[in-house]
Parts: C-alpha cells; sequence; structure tokens
C-alpha cells in the first residue's frame, strides 16, 4: 500500500523549473519524507522542457534527474507527469502548438511526433534510476479535449484519443521499458457523455487505471461536507472504474485527491482526510492514494483559484496541517502491511450505452442514477462495486471478479 504526495514546490510553484533551485527542493523533498510518505508525482511544465518542436532542453533533463535523485535520498520513488499540460487551472501548452502555429496536439503528426521524442527522452533519463515508478502521459490532458468545460479545445472523436493514447504510451515503454507507465484523465472521462477520452481508454490502457477525485463536482453541494456520498466519493470512483476493467485484478491508482475549500472547510480537513482515504483502503486492487497537494500555493502569486492555496499538506513555510497529519497517520499504520480487503460481493449494474464510448456515462455523475444507487448501498451498510450491463451475465467475469451478486439502479430502494 503506497502514500504519496503531488510535490508543489513551496517557492515559485511549478514555475521553480525557470529558476531550479536544488536546495529548495531538497528542503521540500525532506518535509514530505518525514510524514512517513513514500513517493511523489512530479510536474515538468512542457514549454519549459521542449520550447521548440525539435529543443529538450538537455539542463532542464538534468534538472528533473535531480530532482529524482534527490527524492530518492530520502526514500521517495518519483512518478512523472510529462505533457504539462493543465495544473490549478492553468494551461501550459508550447508556443508551436499555440496561436500563429496552432495545431491539434493530438492529431498533427507533428506534434505527436514530438511528444513522442519528449516523453521518450524523459523516461530514458530516468530509466536507470531505482526509484523512477514510470510516466505519467500528463495531467487531466483530455480536458484539452471537450469544450465545455475548456475554453479552446483541441477536438478530436474516441478513436482518436485512442489511437494517441496507444502512440504516447508506447514512446514511454520504449524510453524506459518494463515500468508501469500511464495516463491520467480526471472524472469528466467517467460522468461526461461527450468526453472522447472514455471510461474504456482509462481502465484498459496503460499499467493501471488513474483516477482523481474532487468533490467540488457536485457531489459536496449536494450532499454535504460530511456526507457518505462525498466522503465516499474517491471510493466510488475507484469502484466504478472496474466496469470497464477487462483485467480483474487491475490495480487502480487514487492518484489526486484532496479537501478543497470552502466546501471542506479548514476545520473539517482532517475529518474529511479520514474518511476519505479509510473508505478507499476498503477497495480491492487499490495501489495507492497520493494527496493533493504536497505544499500551498504561496499568496505572493496571484490568480489561482481560491481553493488552490490551501490544498497543501504542509503550509507553504513548511508546516504540517492537520490533513497532513491524518495522511501521515495511515502512513504509519500500512507501512510494510500488505493491502488485501476482501472482494466487494455485490455489483450495480452501470449501463451507459455501448461498452467502448459510454454515451451516457452521466448516469455515473452526482445526481445520476448509478451515482445514487450506489451511494444508497453503501449508506446501507453494503460494500457495492460495478459491472458493465453488458457483462452482468457473465458467469466467469463475475467469478473472477468475486462478485455473487448481481443489482440494477431500478431494485435499489
Amino acid at each position: 500500500m503506497r502514500f504519496g504526495a503531488n510535490y508543489t514546490p513551496s517557492q515559485g510553484w511549478f514555475h521553480h523549473w525557470l529558476d531550479f533551485d536544488l536546495d529548495a527542493v531538497r528542503t521540500d523533498l525532506d518535509a514530505i519524507a518525514a510524514l512517513g510518505l513514500d513517493h511523489v508525482r512530479v510536474f515538468p511544465l512542457w514549454p519549459v522542457f521542449q520550447p521548440n518542436r525539435a529543443l529538450i532542453r538537455p539542463r532542464a533533463v538534468e534538472q528533473l534527474v535531480a530532482l529524482t535523485d534527490a527524492a530518492g535520498e530520502r526514500g521517495l520513488d518519483v512518478n512523472v507527469d510529462g505533457l504539462q499540460g493543465h495544473l490549478s487551472s492553468f494551461d501550459f501548452l508550447p508556443t508551436w502548438t499555440q496561436t500563429w502555429h496552432r495545431r491539434n496536439i493530438f492529431t498533427d503528426p507533428d506534434v505527436v511526433s514530438a511528444q513522442e521524442d519528449y516523453l521518450r527522452t524523459l523516461a530514458a533519463a530516468l530509466a536507470d534510476r531505482p526509484n523512477f515508478l514510470g510516466m505519467t502521459i500528463g495531467n487531466e490532458i483530455a480536458q484539452f479535449a471537450a469544450g465545455p468545460p475548456h475554453p479552446d479545445p483541441d477536438r478530436i472523436t474516441p478513436e482518436q484519443a485512442g489511437s494517441w493514447l496507444e502512440r504516447v504510451l508506447a514512446a514511454c515503454e520504449e524510453g524506459a521499458p518494463g515500468l508501469p507507465h500511464l495516463h491520467a484523465e480526471y472524472d469528466t472521462s467517467w460522468y461526461q457523455d461527450d468526453q472522447p477520452f472514455t471510461p474504456a481508454h482509462a481502465a484498459r490502457l496503460g499499467a493501471m487505471t488513474a483516477v482523481h477525485s474532487w468533490v467540488f463536482n457536485g457531489t459536496a453541494q449536494r450532499h454535504g461536507r460530511g456526507g457518505p456520498a462525498t466522503e465516499g466519493h474517491a471510493a466510488y470512483l475507484v469502484e466504478l472504474s472496474k466496469a470497464w476493467a477487462l483485467d480483474a485484478r487491475r490495480p487502480v491508482w487514487l492518484q489526486e485527491v484532496g479537501a478543497p475549500q470552502p466546501l471542506i472547510p479548514a476545520g473539517h480537513a482532517a475529518a474529511f482526510t479520514e474518511a476519505t482515504v479509510e473508505a478507499v483502503l476498503d477497495c480491492p486492487d487499490l495501489w495507492g492514494v497520493t494527496w493533493w497537494c504536497s505544499h500551498d500555493v504561496s499568496r505572493d502569486l496571484v490568480d489561482f483559484p481560491e481553493l488552490e492555496y490551501s490544498l497543501g499538506l504542509l503550509t507553504n513555510e513548511g508546516e504540517v496541517k492537520p490533513a497532513g497529519r491524518s495522511v501521515a497517520a495511515f502512513a504509519e499504520r500500512w507501512r510494510g502491511r500488505e493491502h488485501a480487503p476482501a472482494p466487494r460481493t455485490t455489483a450495480l449494474v452501470v449501463d451507459a450505452g455501448d461498452d467502448g464510448l459510454a454515451p451516457h456515462r452521466s448516469v455515473c455523475a452526482p445526481g445520476g442514477p448509478v451515482f445514487d444507487a450506489f451511494a444508497r448501498l453503501a449508506a446501507d451498510g453494503a460494500r457495492p462495486t460495478t459491472v458493465l450491463a453488458s457483462l452482468a451475465d457473465d458467469a466467469d467475469h463475475l467469478a473472477a471478479r468475486g462478485i455473487t451478486e448481481v443489482v440494477t439502479v431500478d431494485n435499489v430502494a
């Protein structure tokens, strides 16, 4: 069982790559390691690392390697997100994909070839580091493919999204063979009908499924800060992802989860953290929990959404916050222990239309019938999981997952 943090540098936020200070990074990593965490997820800024389609800056790559080595010295493994992409409401795309050079980042052959070179280069630079966990393609890069919510999307089809994912994942494998490379989408892939990055992509491509759980998506607004559906949202996403997984034991990584104010007030952050993590630890095949994020964003930086300033386990000055103490307690409790909860034997049927495209996946969103039925089952003391309607009568599939009871939405009181 792994516990980690998404590393948000205390000095300069992710702009720290422009003025890279390894001593400042070491101080941050010392504070993260002192919480008892075992890994960090780090975020190179794509336009800083590849400012021209033909230029991957050697010095930037060296700095990423130095950060990884510093993490290893402190007992921290490192997962690297490559295509940044999108972070905390800001987009970071190279100028050679924008305005006068506007090209679709998912389909333009020159852009995709450059992305492959970039991801392959980062992976290869770290391939011999024993604490390198592998690559994540990018942070919620699906948000560039659909509008709304994105104001200026690069529109693609689900088929094009799948083709792109296969190519960039293969580039990571070429750079660092045999490591668990993956991609990470946010909840529109599970909840938004016209999002071209589909649940099937999330649950079938890459070494594991990544889920990002944010209760500001309507969950906390509907169910309150301490509602069972709010505190169980991360566990719901983990179990929802398994409906589309063809591998009955596919690992799922809760790669992002946080306590966003004001929906989760500061005084309730520790209780929310404890309830959320406790619920998700009851999910079989969970790879790990990676909290967003390590450090608060400095108030010296402007124009962030208000909630972004307070999501850290640590203050900007490195002091441990209540949520940080909660996560540290879980890390201590689980250190060296095997994570093997009993199978979830009751499966709720998910009928989102065609399995690959899921054109009606909004039934799974907050307020949708699948979401509400799952929440009612959990509130009644059940330990539900999910199964696609097309697999609900497949005895072999159900047996492989340990499912002994299948229930439909209409049959959940």
